[in-house]
């Protein structure tokens, strides 16, 4: 089982590059060929597996191909309904139109 108390972006980085090599194997492909399947380069694929830093583009694509693609759905995502404690709560809750600074 894998450890999830990470202590920086980085360390998260590293452990999604790891489970990404281990869902690679656990598929029988070769670099090379999720590579090929992905249409990632082989260059960027190498590094992704050894640093953990791709693009979100590149790494979709390869989620794509490693059947991981809907785990990236739930990112972000609001809170459901029931988090809040009061109807007051919710009530004031409005969708944000833009940030502050």
């Amino acid at each position: 089982m894998m450890n999830f108390n990470l202590s920086s972006p980085s360390d998260l980085l590293i452990q999604i590059a790891e489970q990404a090599k281990e869902k690679r194997l656990s598929f029988n492909l070769t670099q090379r060929s999720l590579s090929e399947r992905s249409g990632v380069s082989l260059g960027v694929l190498k590094k992704f597996e050894r640093t953990g830093k791709i693009s979100v583009e590149s790494l979709l694509q390869l989620a794509l191909v490693l059947d991981s693609l809907a785990e990236f759905s739930a990112l972000f995502k609001l809170k459901p309904l029931e988090s809040y404690s009061t109807l007051d709560q919710l009530l004031k809750q409005k969708p944000r139109k833009r940030g502050r600074r």
